[in-house]
């Protein structure tokens, strides 16, 4: 039994606002990046380990771990001749049936192979015409460039704004990125290059503003063709998105799934000895000049450890190329790339006559039948399928090769060492026999949760069993009191607010704010919640009158999905009960940020709430009400098992097993 004790009186810390909180944590990733990195044994240690965790992040492991990659089937569907460049406009493959639009620009009359540019685009309506006079010019200075759309604004719409715009939160719980697909078509367009006898198949850039940006660090970062690399207003650190709010103006493809923690300059370093330059404009209206700088002076220690070349342009303006910004990067990939000391002063800037949209349009039959870059978010990343039970045995090992995944990949941003819960009695009452307390405690820096401790006396004065309820943000005042109400009274029971419940919550206009910024940093509302939970759980322990050993979590809803991956983690728990608990968390929410927020990152890569739910054996499994039949999984293990599932329309119908 627990020792806690309890003063009485006023609350001693305060609750931290959830910007705060998250100003701190993404202050914190940005401080950290490429920390105690101060030698190159001491990079290159490293940095086997930095690469596996990014690919994770970006999506790419599963792919770049394949040694056969499908073939690209590329279709040349026009040529249009020029007297300096000649255009092929085509499509690839870069997953089957993932097309891929572009044209390539071809020098006219080239003196043998020459290097090759993929040129990516950004976020443009438009962007084969839009972006053309870049790869134009390229072309025009000898370069090969592929020129490659976006899958949300290719020919073929496809989708970026999951999160951003059409409430697809479980891309987070997928593991998702568009920027993951990015990157792989920019990699995907690297082989149609090397496969080309025009370009020399070991000199590969990668360029592009924006969207294209953030690509080009993502494929430079993951492929080490790519030789040379620009990245054009695609830079800054998580402490200024989250703090400026610059994070809110931005597509879904910009950033990575954080598990990891990193910050930009992390990505950066992994591109390092090959030449990275940086140009970014100085009034960005979505990454500001500090963040932009910072980023570069901490990616370029591990160049300078290489001795290797690392530069930053920084011109006036918005966010958009500058005449300084595109010379720039030509004269920087001529050397690097051609061998030839060409001043940007010495280059003529973008010109020549523009292409009309229909001209460059590459499906000029029809968008062909069998596209599946519309669904590629759908499959990109394989979910995780219901693992084989037949035995307690089997059970343990896939119970604690998933509790490991999770504190790897879901949960890494718990705090490594907890705090001291702290906790503090504010107010008692007694009605009849019925004992309450309210109760704070302090589940990491900055949170103070709030519970009600509601004990029946004397019955609980020793070693008696206790139930945690996680109060919901839509229950009503008598929520909890009512669920408990009939359960048996020898049970102590605990109604917890985690963050973001209660007088922990924050406004619902900020849900879809803090839904995106949360994961920017690592971490979701329902991952802190389950931490949260996991602390109440170690509080009720420490409860002097509560045995231990005799612990049971519920929750309601959104608030069921917490409680079931915190009895997993805790792995100790007598029973386990899902109110009205969601089918699946591969399921979208409301756009605008409210309804259920079940998303935790990466979770969905190795589990879903039924096969969590079947692995929580020997633990009671109690469903009160609703049952989604996606449980059926469950029940069916349970059964095989031989362990205790129990329907029941309310909990006074559920006996525990020792009652």
């Amino acid at each position: 039994m627990g020792t806690a004790t309890f003063s009485v009186g006023i609350l001693k810390e305060t609750v931290m606002h959830i910007r705060d909180y998250l100003c701190r944590v993404a202050a914190e990733m940005s401080d950290n990046a490429l920390a105690g990195i101060d030698t190159l044994d001491k990079w290159e240690s490293e940095r086997e380990r930095r690469y596996e965790q990014y690919l994770q992040m970006i999506g790419l492991d599963h792919h770049l771990t394949n040694p056969e990659r499908t073939p690209l089937n590329v279709v040349v569907t026009e040529v249009i001749e020029r007297p300096d460049v000649r255009i092929e406009k085509l499509y690839f493959e870069a997953l089957p049936k993932v097309y891929i639009t572009g044209n390539l620009y071809i020098p006219q009359n080239p003196e043998g192979a020459a290097p090759g540019v993929v040129y990516v685009c950004g976020h443009s309506l438009d962007q084969k015409t839009h972006y053309q006079p870049h790869p134009r010019r390229w072309a025009q200075l000898g370069f090969v460039t592929l020129l490659l759309e976006t899958v949300q604004r290719s020919e073929i719409e496809g989708w970026h704004h999951g999160c951003y715009t059409y409430g697809h939160w479980q891309w987070y719980s997928q593991g998702y990125t568009p920027g993951g697909i990015e990157a792989w078509a920019a990699i995907r367009g690297a082989d149609l290059l090397q496969a080309r006898d025009e370009v020399i198949s070991d000199r590969i850039g990668i360029t592009g503003i924006s969207g294209g940006g953030a690509t080009s660090y993502w494929a430079g970062a993951a492929d080490e063709r790519f030789k040379v690399v620009a990245p054009v207003c695609g830079t800054g650190t998580i402490r200024s998105h989250i703090r400026d709010r610059t994070w809110d103006g931005h597509c879904d493809c910009m950033s990575y799934i954080n598990t990891y923690g990193i910050d930009l300059a992390d990505v950066g370093a992994l591109i390092a000895p090959r030449p990275l330059m940086v140009a970014s404009a100085n009034r960005d209206g979505i990454y500001s000049i500090a963040s932009i700088r910072e980023t570069f002076h901490r990616t370029k220690r591990v160049y300078d450890l290489h001795g290797a070349d690392a530069r930053l342009i920084e011109t006036p303006g918005g966010h958009s190329y500058h005449r300084d910004s595109r010379t720039g990067i030509f004269s920087f990939f001529m050397k690097h790339l051609m061998e030839k000391d060409v001043s940007p002063e010495e280059i003529e800037d973008v010109g020549g006559e523009d292409e009309s949209t229909e001209t460059l349009k590459v499906y000029v039959k029809g968008i062909p039948k069998d596209e599946r870059v519309s669904k590629v978010q759908e499959f990109f990343l394989p979910v995780a399928a219901a693992p084989t039970i037949k035995t307690a045995d089997d059970t343990k090992k896939e119970r604690d090769r998933l509790v490991w995944l999770l504190r790897e990949q879901t949960f890494e941003q718990f705090p490594k060492t907890p705090c001291d819960l702290n906790v503090e009695t504010h107010f008692e009452y007694q009605n009849g026999d019925n004992k309450v307390a309210r109760v704070a405690f302090t589940s990491e820096p900055d949170w103070r949760c709030i519970a009600a401790v509601h004990r029946d006396v004397p019955s609980q004065d020793k070693d008696s069993p206790a139930l945690v309820y996680l109060r919901n943000q839509n229950d009503t005042r008598w929520e909890f009191e009512s669920f408990v109400n009939g359960f048996d009274p020898t049970w102590v029971r605990v109604g917890v607010a985690c963050r973001g419940v209660g007088e922990l919550a924050w406004a619902s206009s900020l849900q879809w704010h803090v839904r995106r910024n949360a994961a920017l940093a690592g971490r979701t509302i329902a991952s802190m919640q389950v931490y949260d939970a996991l602390r109440a759980l170690e509080f009720v322990r420490g409860l002097p009158e509560v045995n231990e050993r005799r612990i049971a979590i519920a929750g309601k809803g959104q608030m069921a999905v917490v409680a079931l991956y915190a009895a997993l983690l805790d792995g100790n728990l007598e029973a386990v009960i899902l109110r009205d608990p969601p089918a699946t968390q591969n399921a979208p929410s409301e756009p605008d940020g409210t309804g259920d927020a079940i998303e935790m990152l990466n979770v969905l890569r190795h589990t879903d709430l039924p096969y969590a739910a079947g692995l929580l054996f020997p633990s009671d499994v109690v469903f009160v009400g609703e049952k989604p039949k996606t449980y059926d999984w469950t029940t069916t293990c349970f059964k095989t098992l031989g362990g205790r599932l129990v329907e029941a329309a309310q909990l006074r119908e559920y006996q525990p097993k020792s009652s």
